[in-house]
């Protein structure tokens, strides 16, 4: 008998030989928590059956696989924040590289700027100092002038000098005040452009912000899923307890056994299958998994010297009755000894073997992971059981 799921990424049949293996996500965990509301509104007193409590596990289950594919997505778009988060840290950190040269730039272009206006200060003074001069001289007359001149030739060279003075000092103070135009138009552009980098920056801050805020609400969100899915799986054991209760009463009278390999108590299943851990993922000579109800009940019909189809992977325990009308085995609701017992019950069902028929209808029957834990039983299932339980009996 295949039952509980103990992980969720695994969801293994009885008889099968593999396992099954920029919009903003808006997950459906506000509807998948109702699972736990419905449980608890009512009760567990209120699950009548093993059916119930498949219909209940099934719904359960099928929310928590919902939920964890939610969750699944979840991740891989925090981690689509997470990296845009990364970048945007990045380029804030260049661009801040950036202004920082920039406002270096901006420093030594104005550190210039001041140097040249000291130089066109001093070289303005001089050649005001140079005018002045020629101005003084140039209130004497041309008579004058060559009288105080010792002769024509200094009188000359005066002139000349006056005028490379002069000339030189214009051009100086033209070749600076170039000079400064270039600086000032330089620091103009520095100035524009690290405004326009700070405003950059701000809005790289702005954009990391919210997606700082989109990966906080992803990460609550996974919160949610993540709190969901632990409710459910509580949930989950629960109604797997009450289930196996509820298997449980199959029995008319005193269970023998509750272990594996209970050679004592007639499991004559072999040590090699019975020994495996629980759950087992080794797979017998039918293709099922071992310690499991579906590779017992294989075992004995073998055992008896009968054939028992392959059935790996085309069933669970409550398809066996099927499996076998195609097959053309005979099937009915009459027990024989040596039959295999079929109840339909539940997700996966569960299969028994007849070991002996009593005069008043009732049966005694052996069988292992009858309470989901992978463990031999022996015990007695009264007409009555097998009426409202409606078993099947396959006669290999």
């Amino acid at each position: 008998m295949k039952h509980a799921i103990f992980d969720l990424s695994i969801n293994k049949t009885k008889t099968m030989q593999t396992k099954k293996t920029k919009k903003i996500f808006i997950p459906r965990f506000q509807v998948a928590l109702t699972a736990v509301v419905l449980v608890g509104a009512l009760g567990v007193a209120s699950i009548a059956n093993a059916n119930t409590y498949e219909e209940k596990i099934n719904q359960l289950q099928t929310q928590n696989n919902q939920a964890q594919s939610d969750l699944n997505a979840l991740y891989a778009q925090a981690s689509s924040f997470q990296a845009a988060v990364d970048q945007l840290n990045a380029q804030i950190l260049t661009v801040q590289a950036q202004i920082n040269a920039n406002e270096v730039e901006q420093a030594r272009i104005q550190s210039e700027i001041v140097k040249n206006q000291q130089l066109i200060d001093q070289k303005k003074l001089l050649l005001s100092a140079s005018i002045k001069a020629m101005y003084l001289d140039g209130q004497m007359s041309t008579i004058e002038q060559l009288a105080t001149s010792k002769d024509l030739s200094e009188y000359i060279d005066k002139e000349e000098y006056r005028s490379a003075v002069q000339s030189s000092l214009n051009v100086t103070i033209a070749e600076i005040n170039t000079l400064q135009e270039t600086l000032v138009k330089q620091k103009l552009e520095i100035d524009f452009l690290v405004v326009s980098q700070k405003a950059q920056k701000e809005q790289l801050a702005v954009a990391q912000t919210e997606q700082a805020r989109l990966l906080a609400f992803n990460q609550e969100q996974q919160a949610n899923f993540n709190s969901q899915i632990a409710a459910n799986s509580g949930q989950i054991a629960e109604l797997r307890r009450l289930q196996a209760a509820e298997n449980a009463r199959l029995s008319a009278g005193k269970v023998i056994g509750g272990r594996a390999c209970d050679a004592g108590n007639g499991d004559t299943y072999p040590a090699q299958w019975c020994n495996d851990s629980y759950p087992s993922y080794v797979i017998d000579n039918w293709g099922m998994y071992t310690r499991e109800c579906v590779s017992y009940t294989a075992w004995k019909v073998h055992e008896s010297g009968r054939h028992m189809p392959y059935w790996g992977g085309v069933g669970n325990a409550n398809q066996w009755d099927d499996n076998a009308r195609q097959a053309g085995i005979p099937v009915d609701t009459s027990p024989r000894k040596g039959d295999v017992a079929v109840s339909n019950a539940g997700r996966w069902g569960h299969v028994m073997y007849v070991e002996h028929v009593y005069s008043n209808g009732s049966i005694l029957v052996s069988d292992y992971n009858q309470q989901f834990d992978g463990v031999y039983r022996s015990y007695e299932v009264s007409s009555s059981t097998i009426a409202n339980r409606n078993l099947q009996f396959i006669h290999f």
